[in-house]
């Protein structure tokens, strides 16, 4: 004898709004769990049943006092339909004339663009400017590193690094001034840790920068050159 099968999760739903068809009456949730196994809906899945239709506004619920009731009656449903139907025609409706309103762009832009042998020499001819434009563009990024611009910007760089770099070896410079004045006794120490971090006896500052051309009188750069603002650490207390 074979296996009786299941109700799917339609044939559950339909099950239970027939209750609601039948009675036309409001019920507690304890209730319908009752209700359900009488109409072949097991009492475990008769909450999931209920809400599937609550989510879909089959079914209706309502908090009275601290009990929760259920309701639907045939006519919610036909609203519920009514509605829906509704909304597809509109969207039909919709459809149809955002078609209507793309075919009128189709047929307006295929004017002047009818297939000739003048269009299709326009065509060959445009392909061949875009295929230059690309090469040109492409060319033109191998001089990148030569634009002004960014020759500009890689001087700018070199100078502010180039003021930091003096700036910490000043800085540098007073510490170990520091240290030996007030720590006399550990000099061999100190100058063992010099050696190990890379501050050996050729350890000094930078070599000026190589002066900009000249400017025209009346084009000075009035802006603070990258040492304007440097105020060397000379005393650490």
């Amino acid at each position: 004898m074979s296996k009786k099968r299941g109700l799917s999760l339609e044939e559950k739903r339909e099950k239970m709004l027939q209750i609601f068809y039948d009675s036309q009456d409001f019920y507690l949730l304890k209730e319908l769990e009752k209700m359900g196994p009488k109409k072949g809906v097991i009492s475990q899945s008769v909450k999931d049943v209920i809400q599937s239709l609550v989510d879909d506004d089959l079914v209706l619920k309502d908090k009275i006092g601290s009990s929760i009731y259920f309701w639907s009656l045939p006519s919610c449903a036909s609203n519920q339909l009514r509605n829906a139907s509704n909304k597809l025609e509109s969207d039909i409706k919709s459809s149809k004339k955002r078609l209507a309103e793309l075919n009128e762009q189709r047929d307006a832009l295929k004017k002047g663009r009818e297939a000739s042998d003048e269009r299709e020499e326009a065509l060959t001819d445009l392909k061949t400017v875009e295929i230059k434009y690309n090469e040109l563009k492409n060319e033109m990024g191998h001089y990148s590193d030569n634009d002004p611009a960014t020759l500009e910007a890689m001087k700018n760089a070199t100078r502010v690094s180039h003021a930091a770099a003096n700036r910490w070896t000043d800085n540098i410079f007073a510490i170990r001034q520091w240290c030996s004045n007030n720590i006399p006794h550990a000099k061999e120490q100190l100058e063992h840790m010099y050696t190990e971090i890379g501050i050996t006896e050729d350890f000094d500052y930078l070599e000026p920068l190589e002066p900009e051309p000249a400017q025209p009188l009346g084009q000075l750069d009035s802006s603070p050159g990258p040492y304007s603002s440097w105020t060397p650490l000379s005393v650490i207390k």
